[in-house]
């Protein structure tokens, strides 16, 4: 079981959230809460996998609350949910760690979808969100992700840039002509090296340094 919780300010929004993601049998939504602050109350003595958390609200918004929650030991992946797709929310919130970014008009299905995405580790992003991170990263070459991937082998490079392009495991495995399981292998030195367990700051780091 995926164990969810919700973060969001407008109880309608929680409400629906709830319709969407309740029926699913492997989805067990424990608990929810309608301010960052509060948010950490709850995630801290529920211990989800998952948290859905809305960018802004009152007290502590969802940036500041990503922020807090992942510098803690073992936390949970957090899928930002918005109205919004402002490029700057979209790049401090996943340059913060956040596993994903979906826009709230989301159709459920796809919704559903990115909840066991993120929950597997895997990047999950809106198409519009996708198209802003590529643009803000073609704006010029960091010196700093250059030399942090320095440090990966040729192969490990490989897979961080089929990382970047949003391929699945199999998918690199598939246009390696490696086994899933080396590709498991790759990612989990990448991680290492790079000093995150995070597929969507790999991806960044990967075309901050001009690599696609």
């Amino acid at each position: 079981m995926i164990r969810v919780v919700i973060v969001d300010d407008d109880p309608m929004v929680r409400t629906g959230l709830r319709l969407i993601l309740g029926g699913e049998p492997d989805l067990d939504l424990v608990g929810e809460a309608g301010d960052g602050r509060e948010a950490m109350r709850v995630i801290r003595e529920l211990r989800p996998d998952v948290v859905l958390m809305d960018i802004r609200m009152p007290v502590q918004d969802g940036l500041a609350t990503t922020e807090l929650l992942l510098s803690r030991p073992d936390p949970p992946r957090v899928l930002v949910l918005t109205t919004f797709d402002a490029d700057d929310l979209v790049l401090r919130a996943l340059r913060l760690g956040a596993g994903g970014f979906l826009l709230k008009d989301t159709p459920p299905a796809k919704m559903i979808e990115a909840v066991r995405a993120v929950a597997n580790g895997e990047p999950v992003l809106s198409p519009s969100v996708t198209h802003q991170v590529i643009a803000a990263a073609t704006g010029g070459h960091d010196p700093d992700a250059r030399r942090d991937l320095a440090r990966l082998t040729e192969r490990e490079r490989e897979v961080a840039i089929e990382l970047a392009r949003g391929s699945s495991n199999a998918e690199i495995a598939e246009r390696l002509y490696v086994s899933v399981a080396t590709v498991k292998a790759n990612i989990t030195r990448i991680f290492a090296k790079l000093g995150t367990d995070n597929r969507v700051l790999v991806a960044m780091k990967v075309r901050d340094a001009g690599l696609l």
